[in-house]
């Protein structure tokens, strides 16, 4: 069996789309492609394709031009280097702007002389035909162009329900003018909330096509307006980065852009100044200030050996650093990498509003020639079914079906990166709404996860220092916390410590190794029984003693003797105890998992308020333990920060990775927590399911608005020029909506 073909993927920025109608038009052209795997998002104007070998970016480009619209393959900046643009520079928003403005000044007098009879002089209609025309002819030029090259690749979107409606509005009035009673002198033309049903001869509808123009050009200015604030959270995490550094050369200082720092080059940071990339402190004391990039404000002590994060400002004293990372692999830039691909992915509610709006242009005109038909089947006048189709054609325009998704993502998600929380994707949110169960892995997630040795306690005839050294020899082979602190705990005593041989891990339970002559083992009980070493009353008393006070205790033993028991102290995150009674008021279980003993796992569980323990769990024994709580009937939110902890976060239905951990967690997890505050857990739930409302609620009107509003236009119940403005305005409101999630607290 041949292995598949490799994929490759990449981002396209796609021009010319003007309704989620057009997004759905490019994603099904494109994965008509054999390999091609395509999401087209209408909000952020990108598609995100997955590509085999045998196909290029230049076809898949070609399918999206020869569909209608124009691409380009989408460049990342991680951090951006250049100064914003300024104001007086030329862009869509302010073109769009100028078009709404000048076109606004041209329909108020249009429609004032249609609704208000006392202005209606002689021979006014004539004026009406004067403005409207600029307005239908340049005003709406973007929508009858866009109509066009629809036309002429066999498609309809809503720009042809615009343009349809007011070209035919246009077209009307004219001919009533020119060929019919509307042209007399004196002519008056009453108003009417619905259509008007009379003589069709002297119906006119400049009004209609001036409003619609306006409406639809206004509801696209604050659309584009509103699209840009909900990125905003998105361009303001990509330039929170330093931009030029001041970097250690051949014994001098040199100030270069950041973008020409190399890894493993030494930088200085002055007070105040930002960190310029990841790196590790070589000399120098200070507090970096992290609240830009993590929503921490109180400033984290850092020293010589403690790693740093670009785009952090240096609170306190000059710091030297050495780079470790730069460009797209520091944690801003995949900071931002996250976010942007939670905003350009697609939740399962979306999908269905964009076959919807697929099929749904076509059906509305479908509907609108029915409605033609049927009142002129029926014996009424040829302008008021005239009038109602284009009611029809107008009213239904889907807008707001194609932004309640996305703008309320964007928000959310961008939302989310200021306050520290980054979500994956949008499948995520659907998690959130149904978890009921919460496992926390205890250390580095309810604790500290920084152990430090307590104490050592010798047998008789040990020395405590003898004890502590061989100890710390043997643990210098491991990365596991507890042997992190028995080392750091010997350094601080100015132990001398032999070189370990043999060295063998045994995945939770402990390690072993040679030690000149001694052949040490050290860790659990159950190690020790293992190799039929007894622990004696005066060292198992002293291990249950300190286990009671929620301390880790770990039994060294070497050539067969057990000769002293290590206490390790992991400390309780002070915010440990508020962020669990957040979860059990979000109506969640919280479940402490650990590789503790059950009388340490359940000190801790009792401090913080946690009441059910699962402990003495070996790290691969975890993904075991959310595969029974699930086999329960329980959905599984998994918190975790250690490589041990990645297989656990993909198997729940929701993983949250601690940004404090492991890359291999984040990597593993839904959601990443980049502060390392458990409290953040409860508030990453919280904007999830508050996104998730807002995404219905968006949805539901985007549906209900059109379901109501289609009869009563075909019933002849909604005046054309009613029906632009209510059209206009349902897509404003669904990006307003949206947008209130930036205000969200937590």
């Amino acid at each position: 069996m041949s292995a598949p073909a490799p994929e490759r993927s990449i981002e396209l920025e796609i021009g010319g789309m003007t309704c989620a109608s057009c997004a759905s038009r490019i994603e099904k052209k494109l994965n008509r492609i054999d390999g091609v795997t395509a999401t087209v998002n209408y909000a952020t104007e990108k598609a995100k394709v997955s590509f085999p070998e045998s196909v290029s970016a230049d076809e898949l480009i070609a399918k999206v031009v020869d569909t209608g619209y124009s691409a380009t393959v989408h460049t990342t900046e991680p951090v951006k280097t250049t100064e914003p643009q300024d104001d007086s520079t030329p862009s869509a928003t302010r073109a769009l702007r100028h078009r709404l403005l000048v076109s606004l000044s041209l329909a108020i007098p249009v429609v004032a002389m249609a609704m208000i009879p006392a202005l209606q002089f002689e021979n006014w209609q004539w004026l009406s035909l004067t403005l409207a025309a600029p307005i239908v002819v340049w005003g709406g030029a973007q929508f009858h162009r866009a109509a066009w090259i629809n036309a002429r690749h066999g498609a309809a979107t809503m720009d042809t329900l615009i343009s349809l409606g007011t070209i035919a509005a246009f077209g009307w009035s004219v001919y009533a003018l020119f060929f019919g009673d509307a042209g007399m002198p004196g002519m008056k033309h009453p108003f009417s909330v619905a259509i008007v049903r009379g003589d069709s001869a002297s119906a006119l509808y400049f009004e209609v096509a001036a409003t619609l123009i306006t409406a639809i050009l206004a509801g696209r200015y604050f659309e584009t307006r509103s699209k840009e604030k909900a990125g905003s959270a998105l361009r303001a995490l990509l330039e929170l980065g330093a931009k030029d550094v001041a970097v250690l050369r051949n014994g001098s200082e040199t100030r270069i852009p950041v973008s020409e720092l190399r890894v493993g080059e030494e930088f200085l940071v002055r007070p105040g100044e930002k960190i310029a990339t990841d790196g590790v402190v070589v000399s120098g004391n200070s507090a970096l200030d992290m609240a830009m990039l993590t929503g921490e404000s109180v400033p984290v002590e850092v020293g010589p050996g403690d790693p740093v994060i670009g785009a952090t400002v240096n609170a306190g004293g000059l710091l030297t650093v050495r780079a470790t990372r730069i460009g797209a692999d520091t944690q801003l830039a995949q900071m931002a990498a996250l976010v942007e691909d939670a905003q350009n992915g697609k939740a399962p509610v979306q999908r269905l509003a964009d076959r919807v709006a697929g099929i749904f242009v076509p059906i509305v005109i479908g509907i609108a020639v029915a409605t033609l038909g049927f009142w002129l089947g029926t014996g009424g006048a040829v302008a008021t079914a005239f009038g109602a189709a284009v009611a029809v054609l107008i009213i239904a325009c889907p807008c707001a079906l194609g932004l309640a998704t996305p703008t309320a993502l964007l928000v959310g998600t961008g939302r989310g990166a200021q306050l520290g929380i980054l979500i994956k994707g949008p499948q995520v949110l659907e998690s959130t709404r149904r978890i009921d169960t919460v496992v926390l892995d205890k250390t580095g997630t309810v604790t500290t996860g920084k152990m430090t040795l307590a104490e050592a306690i010798p047998a008789a005839g040990v020395e405590a220092e003898e004890l502590l050294a061989v100890a710390a020899a043997v643990e210098h082979g491991s990365e596991h916390p507890v042997a992190k602190a028995v080392v750091t705990g010997a350094a601080d005593r100015g132990l001398d410590t032999e070189q370990v041989e043999q060295f063998v891990s045994h995945g939770g339970k402990g390690v072993q190794g040679l030690v000149g002559e001694r052949a040490v083992v050290i860790g659990r009980t159950e190690l020790l029984e293992d190799w039929s070493i007894d622990l004696p009353d005066t060292l198992a008393e002293a291990k249950t003693r300190a286990e009671r006070a929620g301390h880790t205790a770990i039994v060294v033993a070497w050539d067969g003797v057990a000769r002293g028991v290590l206490v390790i102290a992991d400390k309780i995150k002070p915010t440990s105890s508020e962020a669990i009674a957040d979860l059990r008021s979000l109506g969640l279980t919280p479940v402490l998992l650990t590789g503790d003993n059950e009388a340490a796992a359940r000190t801790v569980a009792d401090q913080v308020g946690i009441g059910e323990v699962i402990a003495e769990v070996l790290p691969a024994d975890k993904l075991e333990v959310v595969k029974r709580l699930q086999s329960q009937g329980k959905v599984v939110a998994m918190v975790g920060d250690g490589v041990n902890d990645a297989a656990a976060l993909a198997q729940a239905d929701l993983g949250l990775a601690m940004g404090t951990g492991t890359d291999v967690a984040i990597e593993a997890g839904d959601i990443t927590l980049v502060r390392g505050d458990l409290r953040t857990v409860g508030t990453a739930i919280r904007l999830s399911r508050a996104t998730l409302r807002t995404i219905k609620g968006n949805l539901f009107w985007a549906f209900g608005y059109n379901v109501a509003a289609i009869p009563l236009a075909a019933a002849g119940l909604l005046n054309p020029m009613l029906a632009g403005a209510a059209m206009a305005l349902s897509s404003v409101f669904v990006v307003s909506n949206s947008l209130r999630l930036r205000r969200f607290r937590g």
